[in-house]
């Protein structure tokens, strides 16, 4: 990995106006509220949490498919956080994403040559002859027969279209790809199949991957850091074998409690969480997670919580500073 990271993501805020009417007073949704965070060349990040925390709108910001409220984001050391639609044109050669929903992602009324080789028309690149070419590589590449490229996305299985969607998102040799919960749609064996092709290609193509997703069992096969996300935060950031061994943050430590073991023998003590997530539009104040945390004190009601290092080496973050009292 280079020691300059890939991406740098600093204080980044995203929101929405949800409006109540004509003429209503409109309310804010802070899906994303200052999150920040570096990605070295060759890593995988996963991005875990309870559905509505934002980790998919993060996704997208991070592509600019959403414009950021505020913050940064640096891609190979350019701030593309505010560049026009024509310069990040030639950004998203470099960064590309892969959906939830390959049916609803790739155009039924195009054949998979019509899809695969649309990158390479949008930015004018090979002949004709070139482009067959490059499909055909393409669909070898993510273990398709080159006959696919004559049929359309309904002819194929979930995982297949997948397929599709994982060779569109590489065809222009991609250096970050972004996949939202790209493998949540699928059964448990076509996903243990994507996720390794995901990982063929990367070794292959050098690729620096975000990986989001609800599934904590998937994201810990995948990642090398997890970040876990809580109201358009991050509470808990560490590497991957460290965060499911010995979680820190209260957050962190429910979701773990929640994974299924298969060995029968093996007891878990289950965290169950009392009370629901709170609604973006009117967050708690202090610490998100203080209405549901059973280590809450008086003063989490009122301070900010802010990732902070855990360790001398920085290599572990939470967001709490009872960390030390929880955990002793």
């Amino acid at each position: 990995m280079a020691d300059s990271p890939l991406l740098q993501v600093e204080h980044l805020y995203h929101s929405f106006s949800v409006g109540n009417g004509f003429l209503k007073k409109q309310n804010t949704l802070q899906a994303v509220s200052d999150v920040s965070f570096s990605l070295a060349q060759g890593e995988t990040l996963g991005i875990v949490g309870e559905s509505g925390c934002g980790k998919s709108t993060l996704g997208r910001a991070l592509l600019r498919l959403y414009q950021p409220t505020s913050g940064t984001i640096r891609f190979l050391g350019e701030d593309i956080t505010h560049l026009t639609k024509k310069q990040m044109k030639r950004v998203r050669r470099k960064i590309q994403m892969v959906f939830q929903d390959p049916m609803e992602s790739l155009n039924s009324r195009h054949t998979v040559y019509d899809i695969l080789s649309e990158p390479f028309a949008i930015h004018k690149l090979g002949t004709t002859a070139e482009r067959i070419k490059w499909v055909d590589e393409l669909l070898t590449r993510v273990g398709l027969p080159t006959s696919s490229a004559a049929l359309y996305p309904h002819e194929f299985s979930g995982g297949q279209r997948q397929r599709i969607g994982i060779a569109r998102a590489i065809a222009l040799q991609p250096d970050l790809l972004v996949c939202d919960e790209a493998v949540s749609a699928l059964d448990v064996s076509v996903q243990a199949q994507v996720i390794n092709l995901l990982l063929d290609l990367q070794e292959q193509m050098k690729l620096t991957i975000i990986f989001i997703s609800h599934d904590l069992s998937v994201v810990k096969h995948i990642s090398d850091r997890i970040a876990v996300m809580y109201l358009g935060r991050f509470v808990e950031l560490a590497p991957a074998e460290e965060l499911y061994h010995s979680p820190q943050h209260p957050y962190t430590k429910a979701l773990i409690s929640a994974i299924p073991v298969a060995d029968p023998k093996r007891k878990m003590k289950r965290i169950v969480l009392q009370g629901d997530v709170p609604s973006p539009m009117h967050p708690p104040s202090g610490c998100p997670f203080h209405p549901r945390c059973p280590y809450a004190a008086e003063s989490c009601k009122v301070t900010a919580q802010h990732l902070a290092a855990l360790d001398s080496d920085a290599i572990r973050f939470a967001a709490c500073d009872r960390i030390k009292l929880i955990n002793n």
